[in-house]
């Protein structure tokens, strides 16, 4: 009987110490929303023919990111001249798709040429998926794929297209909608302030609305709420606007405090970190502005850390490991990391790409996914060091997620594991 015990534990053991290192990417910048990930032995180095572990071309358009939720990668894709919208579901050890469902069908309407049709990541609790697409509908699926609801009465658009993602909060999921007028004056709500916009929950196991709570004066954009916990303080959903950020008692949708953040089209997601909120404004006004956290009403004047206009990101998130602030602007691909504190810049580096993809940090890398493939590492911390320069040669706008020691990264056509290349 020992004997068997023992035989026993030497089966469970490595089993059971892969469950406790992989963590799930259940949501969009993995389950903090914060882009970081424990994860200690990621790949260092690869390219398209080396250390890749399968590849499996994906049907349709789209640059919703990968989630993963144990033996499950979920996508979204819009196909039939976008009309048809999809939610498929892979095997994430082989590549295999073991569905691919349509939910519903949309009317494609404007958009910018960088966007899509399914820009909007899933995002899942082990028992649904849930998914969100251009025209505002919503979809919750089972592991086979049935629809369990749909809600299709945001009836969403903006000039830009959509671009935000939801999240899930306990029993609630909720999704911002800050889009601009679709007949009259266009720039209504773009370029001209409205009072349109609004933050939403959905009971998750229903899809009825629990509570919508309209912005005020804002504009346009398209970033990720997130969750604020700080300890003896009650949870907030953090989130921003074209001209707003604001966090929101996530039972009643009640807005707890708001800060003025003049510009429109705001892509990057806030970051949080050491009782400090890390957000930046859109176009017209690009500025890093930083916010204690901790107050009530507007806190513009009251809570203000630090602003700067040097290097702002338009479109890649932020990653925060203290006490630095990490960030690469899209075109000119300028990386930066900063004194969270302060603002003051520590090192300031060109890497000589353009990024559209948000970046992964883990304790001692941060992985940039540039938009051609190339994936750029560097060493965190005060000195500037690039470990790596990894080409897959593939068009990316997608932020890619993490499981285990492997990446899974999607380009225009394909999903990647990047791994040992054992497959």
């Amino acid at each position: 009987m020992h004997s068997y015990r023992f035989l026993l534990l030497l089966v469970l053991i490595p089993h059971l110490s892969h469950v406790a290192y992989a963590e799930n990417w259940p949501r969009f910048r993995g389950s903090s929303g914060q882009g970081e990930t424990s994860a200690t032995d990621l790949p260092l180095e690869w390219s398209k023919d080396s250390n890749i572990d399968w590849k499996t071309p994906i049907p349709g358009d789209g640059w919703s990111s990968p989630i993963i939720f144990g033996d499950r990668i979920f996508l979204t894709t819009a196909s039939d001249g976008n009309e048809s919208c999809r939610v498929l579901s892979i095997d994430r050890k082989s590549g295999k798709i073991l569905w691919n469902k349509e939910v519903f069908r949309q009317t494609p309407r404007k958009k910018e040429k960088e966007n899509s049709y399914a820009t909007s990541t899933p995002v899942t609790d082990g028992k649904l998926v849930y998914a969100c697409f251009a025209d505002g509908s919503f979809a919750a699926l089972d592991d086979d794929g049935d629809t369990v609801w749909s809600n299709r009465e945001a009836r969403f658009y903006s000039q830009h297209g959509l671009g935000a993602s939801p999240i899930l909060y306990e029993d609630l999921l909720i999704m911002t909608f800050d889009g601009s007028a679709q007949t009259g004056e266009l720039r209504v709500g773009w370029q001209l302030p409205w009072e349109k916009s609004y933050v939403i929950a959905l009971d998750k196991k229903t899809g009825k609305t629990r509570w919508k709570t309209m912005r005020g004066t804002s504009r346009i954009a398209h970033l990720t709420p997130a969750v604020l916990r700080e300890e003896g303080r009650k949870d907030l959903i953090l989130s921003a606007a074209g001209d707003v950020v604001q966090a929101f008692d996530p039972k009643d949708g009640r807005i707890d405090w708001t800060f003025d953040n003049p510009g429109e089209g705001v892509v990057p997601s806030p970051v949080i970190g050491d009782g400090k909120v890390f957000a930046v404004s859109g176009f017209m006004k690009h500025t890093f502005r930083t916010i204690r956290t901790g107050g009530k009403g507007n806190v513009t004047k009251t809570h203000t850390a630090w602003t700067d206009r040097k290097s702002v990101p338009r479109v890649p998130s932020m990653v925060y490991q203290k006490p630095y602030l990490y960030a690469v602007t899209d075109h000119t691909g300028i990386a930066t990391c900063r004194n969270g504190d302060t603002g003051a810049i520590i090192w300031q580096k060109r890497l000589d790409a353009k990024f559209y993809s948000s970046p992964i940090i883990t304790k001692d890398r941060i992985y940039f996914l540039a938009r051609d493939g190339e994936m750029v590492v560097i060493k965190t911390g005060a000195e500037f060091e690039i470990l790596a320069r990894n080409k897959l040669d593939e068009p990316c706008q997608a932020s890619p997620a993490v499981y285990g020691n492997q990446f899974f990264i999607r380009t225009k056509k394909n999903l990647i594991c990047v791994g040992e290349g054992k497959n």
